[in-house]
Order: structure tokens, then C-alpha cells, then sequence
């Protein structure tokens, strides 16, 4: 170690950091090693060879081949990845096919009850629960959010709770006429309110029909005469032949 310069002696330093005058650490210049083929070879290169070489000889799996499972189209038979009524109602129908005004329709759920005789629950907890998506209410925000389901997905389900189509003809028969029934009682009690309120009124209109009480004759003219009711103040005027 030179004790002057604060450097070790060059012949012994050992090709790493070493601290320069001014205390900064400076990389040692490589080392040269003898590749015994003629030539020499700085350190830092035969370490950048090794590791090419390494890197050479990684063999590297190849890349998995993915399969896709194609869904099939109800409608048209073709196979299809996905589509709006798979992702919203796991409805097996591509989007070329989709006929949302008719066959593919969404209904509220509502229409779903009244229309198809169905309960919250046939909805709700009856397996597969039915798929719904929610929207706002285009007549007035303020109603809250409706829920759509799919037309042929609810009528499954009512085929599913009513047996068959006659029967859900007949049931929804016997509620038409049922409030039907229910109609004609309201209809007939509001009838007999108005009667009875009609009553009511003639006989308050009878009673308050006024008498009068006229007071003594007073003769006015030669052959005219009149008489003053004592309770309205009603002036009577006649003549006398």
C-alpha cells in the first residue's frame, strides 16, 4: 500500500474497485486471461461468452395450442364464441339471429307475472333461476329499474309450472273471470252508494222546503191586498174582485 497516494501497489491489486485519489471508487482495468489458442482475452469477454453459450443451450418449451369450445346456434346451427343473449340470458342464440322484437323479446317482469300466471317465486328460487338484465324506466326515471327477462325463457318456465298450455289458458280463464266477478261486485256497491246518496239528498231537499207564515192582510190599493210572511219576510200580493 502506498501510503502517500492512498492506491495499492498496482502489481498487487486484485482487478476489482479500487479508491482514486479523492476518495472515488474506479473499476479496476479487466483482467487479460491466456486462452492458450494464441491470443488473450479480457475477463468481462470470456464471462459475456459463458453466458452466451449458457443462454444457447436453454431450450424452451413450445407455446400450448389453445382450443376453443364453439357454442352452437339454436337458430342457424353455426358455431359462434359468444353473443348477447349467451352472455345476458345463457341463451344459445348468435347475434346474426337474434330477433329482438319478436322472437327473442324481453318482457318486464310484471308481463311475466300477469301474462304467464307466474310468482315471484317460480322467478326467484325455482331451478335454473331465470337471468334477468336491469334497465331505467323510460316513462319516468324516478320509478326505479326494470327487470327484463327473455319472452322464451319465461314462457318455459310457465309450460314448467302450469303442465301445459291448456292449463294455462284455463287458469288464466278463471281469473278473467274472476275479477270479472270482482269488477261487477265493486260496480254494483257503487250503485247502491249512489242510490243511497240520492235518497239522502231528496229527503234533505224535502225538509228544508220552506212554509210560509203570512201575517195579517193589508189592503194596498182599492181591490189589491197583500200579506208579509213572518218568517222569510215574503211579500204575497193578490186582488180582491
Amino acid at each position: 500500500m502506498n501510503a502517500e497516494s492512498g492506491l495499492k501497489d498496482p502489481s498487487k491489486q486484485d482487478y476489482g474497485r479500487y479508491v482514486a485519489p479523492g476518495g472515488v471508487r474506479v473499476r479496476a482495468p479487466a483482467k487479460v486471461v491466456d486462452t492458450g489458442g494464441g491470443f488473450f482475452l479480457e475477463e468481462e469477454e470470456e464471462e459475456e461468452e459463458e453466458r452466451g453459450s449458457a443462454a444457447a443451450r436453454i431450450v424452451r418449451p413450445p407455446a400450448p395450442v389453445l382450443e376453443f369450445d364453439y357454442l352452437i346456434c339454436g337458430d342457424c346451427g353455426k358455431e359462434f364464441m359468444d353473443s348477447y343473449l349467451m352472455q345476458h340470458f345463457d341463451w344459445a342464440t348468435c347475434d346474426n339471429c337474434r330477433d329482438a322484437e319478436d322472437k327473442h323479446k324481453l318482457i318486464t317482469r310484471t308481463e311475466a307475472k300477469e301474462e304467464y300466471l307466474l310468482k315471484d317465486c317460480d322467478l326467484d328460487k325455482r331451478e335454473p333461476v331465470l337471468r334477468f338484465i336491469v334497465k331505467k324506466n323510460p316513462h319516468n326515471p324516478r320509478w326505479g329499474d326494470m327487470k327484463l327477462y327473455l319472452k322464451l325463457q319465461v314462457i318455459k318456465r310457465s309450460l314448467e309450472v302450469w303442465g301445459s298450455e291448456e292449463s294455462l289458458q284455463e287458469a288464466k280463464e278463471l281469473r278473467r273471470d274472476s275479477r270479472e266477478k270482482i269488477k261487477q261486485k265493486k260496480f254494483d256497491k257503487k250503485v247502491k252508494e249512489l242510490r243511497r246518496a240520492m235518497r239522502n239528498s231528496l229527503w234533505k231537499r224535502a225538509a228544508s222546503i220552506h212554509e210560509h207564515e203570512y201575517g195579517p192582510e193589508e189592503n194596498i190599493d182599492e181591490d189589491t191586498y197583500k200579506k208579509t210572511c213572518t218568517v222569510c219576510g215574503h211579500e204575497l200580493t193578490y186582488e180582491k174582485m
